[in-house]
């Protein structure tokens, strides 16, 4: 989740704070909001990077203290596409003129085709600023590694740039990377290539895609010259060829005015069904609210991670509560582990205390 928050890209306090925070209260993998591998790539100035050695100590110094809390580190690289030079979500639905420190007249995309009215109208990439961009994945992805990032994801989910040329309702190009799904996957795939080759063997890649666009009521349903879970399915298969080690399904964002079915667990169908027709690992996100949704998904083995975003806001210690629901080993911090024990003793609690050295 973007927290809107970087100067010039660069990962600052409030980022080692809000996401240290997690640390500290036991969740297991941290993934830093999305990191723009250009500057273009940014959906509001306030987004942080990675296109510059500049922005790797920041980044590193919050790696180093999320894993000194015994959690991994990971981190989504991502270009905005047709929805970059925005203000920031809690700033009002607006565009960032240039005098005010945007590029609505350099938005690039698939295709000229704004997402809606508020946004800039985005300008098609050439075919040489596309071949272009897997080298500016595979860059920012070397120095995720040198930042101590141990999970990396391509975000080509929310009608940001990679999904803008996967869907047919945001991809209007005759040209190879365009109209068929084979032309449509081309560019997403050679990213994803570029970065599988730039990231070490050993630390694992994952993919964040839209499993839908929901143009069909049915989330299910058949969209075949736009977006649809069918074609995510192919998409999958192709990048699990690359080495793409994890799928994270999420759904939407790429048209407006869409209904979304936002039930609690609305995006579990979609990792069922990649994790099925893939056999490939996935995670599950979208409204997972407690322990017992989560375990009852892995249980049902319908993903094999769990990914809780808001909840977490909620509450930082969702983790803590979750293992406690579940009858667990909740993981304190030394600084924390004596007073809790104390509490714990005193209480007759049963949940059993494990401290991070």
């Amino acid at each position: 989740m973007c927290t809107y928050s970087s100067v010039d890209g660069q990962l600052n306090d409030f980022h080692l704070v809000h996401y240290g925070a997690y640390a500290l209260r036991g969740a297991g993998l941290i993934i830093l909001e999305a990191t723009a591998v250009e500057p273009q790539g940014r959906t509001t100035p306030q987004d942080s990077g990675l296109w510059s050695e500049s922005q790797i100590e920041p980044l590193k110094r919050i790696a180093d203290f999320i894993k000194s809390q015994g959690s991994v580190p990971g981190l989504q690289i991502a270009h905005g596409g047709r929805k970059a030079s925005m203000a920031a979500r809690f700033e009002g639905n607006h565009l960032i003129e240039e005098s005010d420190g945007g590029w609505p007249s350099d938005v690039r995309a698939a295709s000229d085709i704004p997402f809606d009215n508020h946004f800039a109208k985005p300008n098609a990439l050439t075919v040489a600023q596309i071949k272009d961009l897997p080298r500016k994945f595979a860059e920012a992805t070397k120095r995720a590694d040198q930042a101590g990032i141990e999970v990396l994801e391509i975000h080509c989910a929310h009608g940001h740039l990679l999904h803008s040329f996967l869907s047919g309702n945001s991809n209007r190009r005759t040209d190879e990377y365009g109209g068929s799904l084979q032309n449509r996957l081309r560019f997403p795939l050679e990213v994803a290539k570029a970065v599988r080759e730039a990231w070490p063997a050993h630390k694992s890649l994952w993919v964040r895609f839209s499993s839908t666009d929901y143009k069909s009521p049915d989330p299910m349903g058949r969209d075949e010259d736009g977006w649809d879970i069918y074609q995510a399915i192919e998409y999958s298969k192709e990048l699990k060829k690359i080495g793409v080690d994890v799928i994270d399904c999420s759904s939407g964002g790429n048209l407006p005015h869409v209904k979304y079915p936002a039930v609690p667990m609305y995006q579990v169908q979609f990792s069922d069904a990649v994790k099925r027709e893939v056999q490939i690992q996935t995670a599950a996100v979208g409204l997972i609210l407690d322990g017992e949704d989560a375990e009852k998904i892995l249980e049902e083995n319908k993903a094999d991670y769990i990914l809780v975003g808001r909840s977490f806001l909620s509450s930082s210690q969702w983790a803590i509560a979750a293992g406690q629901q579940l009858g667990g080993v909740i993981r304190w911090p030394k600084q924390y582990s004596w007073a809790v024990n104390k509490t714990r003793l005193s209480n007759n609690a049963k949940t059993d205390i494990k401290t991070i050295p």
